[in-house]
């Protein structure tokens, strides 16, 4: 009994090293790899963005276009989508009569 007990605790020992042994190689790996990309984010500024989030595009569309009041109800989503399209085709020529260089896209969330 007691040999089994001995035995059972031996390999409990070993299996807890094996453990630790692995989690220090992985904090290992975790250091060396923020040590090369954490210098890039360190020294950079952080970045500006300007969001607009038109409130309510359908209204937008229903009172701008006279095709948009009948699609708009059936359609919402394609509606939107090209109100969102309209307004940053515009804010891009406002921007470019002004001289001011800007990246517009749409991101989807």
């Amino acid at each position: 009994m007691t040999y089994l007990l001995l035995s059972i605790l031996v390999l409990l020992t070993i299996g807890i090293g094996f453990l630790y042994w692995k989690v220090q190689q992985q904090q290992a790996a975790i250091e060396q790899t923020l040590a090369k990309i954490g210098d890039q984010y360190r020294s950079s500024d952080p970045e500006l963005f300007l969001t607009v989030k038109v409130l309510d595009p359908l209204e937008v569309a229903k009172r701008e276009s006279r095709s948009a009041r009948v699609i708009a109800d059936r359609l919402p989503v394609m509606v939107t989508k090209m109100v969102y399209q309209q307004v940053m085709q515009e804010m891009e020529q406002q921007m470019a009569d002004r001289d001011i260089k800007v990246q517009l896209k749409i991101e989807y969330r």
